[in-house]
């Protein structure tokens, strides 16, 4: 048998159904063609996050009934490619638990033993609770499983047909509902949009912002609520509507992005992190782009170095923010960050 190099390698040979995701950005699934591209050197982390690339990986391993879960934040270098020593620290420390064939694996002691090895593994990290309800709602729907029983309340109570006390509907209830979104129960959640309360539209955006939203009358719901947010001063909830509205078509999230940047006092750090978190794909783009930098270098309390530096592992976006960077005028708010940077 060929000797396991690879995350991917090991998951090949053993013959575990795979479910993979992204955790940095945005949970979104993760072909294992890209898992293995990575690994081998042959291209960046698509969706770097902080210097990493966070990684969920929900599988089954022989003829074990429940799925095990790893979530894996491998380190990065500068050009947002694989740093393989900590992998491989990890994957000697796998095949030592489990057995050097990994086809061979004892599913009986497999779970606790991979338990073990998780406790006190370096790459391990846990995500936000929203994360973790959005990946396992997303695993659930593409394993055909059904859903939480948490989703049955929350339809009943965004579809108006059910007063419910809010407080008591749960997260992964939220999740499932925003990953099954179709055309009737956003249709639903758009009229009921405008009386949610605060704290429970906080809640379900933390989970929209992972989905594509392709009816434009809810995204258009959804950026008035932001809006009127705004001007209350609410500001967890207008960034909350901000992310949610990032699965949205570019020409409609561009035209709100650009209104936004235009108002230097909109701009706080809050909204930029919202933008660059869950809204990078808006902006790659040739004036978008240069202007939200700039409204970074403008910020007194945004590391506009990390900021910058973490915009330029995305690998669409790298070379765009390089060429900004170079080029940006001694007298700009940009130039006068990178000036600041060289003393």
């Amino acid at each position: 048998m060929q000797p396991i190099h690879t995350l991917h390698d090991f998951f090949e040979r053993s013959g575990a159904e795979v479910q993979a995701f992204h955790l940095g950005r945005r949970v979104e699934p993760c072909p294992m063609e890209t898992l293995a591209s990575f690994e081998s050197g042959d291209a960046p982390w698509p969706s770097p996050w902080q210097g990493q690339a966070r990684l969920g990986l929900v599988f089954r391993l022989g003829n074990l009934s429940d799925p095990l879960v790893w979530f894996l934040a491998l380190p990065l270098d500068e050009q947002g490619l694989l740093v393989p020593a900590p992998r491989d620290a990890f994957l000697q420390r796998l095949l030592e638990t489990l057995g050097r064939s990994a086809a061979a694996v004892d599913t009986t002691q497999a779970p606790g033993a991979i338990d073990n090895l998780m406790q006190d593994n370096p790459l391990a990290f846990t995500p936000t609770l929203p994360f973790q309800a959005v990946m396992h709602a997303k695993a659930s729907l593409a394993m055909g499983l059904p859903a939480s029983p948490h989703l049955e309340p929350v339809e009943a109570y965004l579809s108006g047909q059910q007063e419910l006390d809010w407080q008591a509907l749960g997260l992964q209830g939220l999740a499932d509902f925003a990953v099954r979104l179709d055309d009737a129960t956003a249709a639903d959640l758009e009229r009921r949009l405008a009386k949610l309360p605060d704290e429970v539209l906080i809640s379900l955006c933390y989970c929209l912002e992972h989905v594509p939203l392709a009816s434009d009358s809810l995204a258009h719901a959804l950026r008035a609520r932001g809006e009127a947010a705004a001007q209350a001063g609410n500001v967890e909830l207008f960034c909350a509507c901000v992310r949610a509205v990032c699965g949205a078509p570019t020409q409609f999230v561009g035209a709100w992005f650009d209104e936004l940047l235009a108002d230097r006092g909109a701009c706080g750090p809050d909204l930029l992190a919202a933008m660059a978190g869950r809204g990078w794909r808006h902006l790659e783009d040739a004036r978008r782009l240069p202007h939200f930098l700039t409204r970074l270098a403008e910020s007194d309390v945004i590391d506009f170095a990390s900021a910058a530096r973490d915009l330029a592992l995305i690998p669409r976006l790298r070379l765009p923010v390089l060429m900004i960077l170079r080029e940006a005028q001694p007298d700009s708010a940009i130039g006068k960050r990178l000036a600041l940077l060289g003393h």
